[in-house]
């Protein structure tokens, strides 16, 4: 199966921009995800700092979850 994707530029730029670095954005992704995981398991921080990792992690996940973007592929 092949997939085109068509752009009328100027006008479409931002949309093709998005495309483009659609590779990019999904490594920024992840590595955001690792870093979170990094400092959750594996990093002493005091409780009050751990906590918020946590919930930053969790809202992370949630907001890829609701996305429906799927990073672990």
């Amino acid at each position: 199966m092949k997939a085109t994707l068509e752009f009328n530029l100027p006008e479409d730029q931002h949309e093709y921009d998005i495309a483009v670095k659609a590779p990019a954005m999904y490594n920024a992704l992840w590595d955001v995800h690792n870093m979170l995981r990094t400092y959750y398991k594996y990093k002493e921080l005091p409780s009050g700092q751990l906590e918020i990792v946590e919930a930053i992690r969790e809202e992370f996940l949630e907001i890829l979850h609701e996305l429906e973007i799927n990073i672990n592929k």
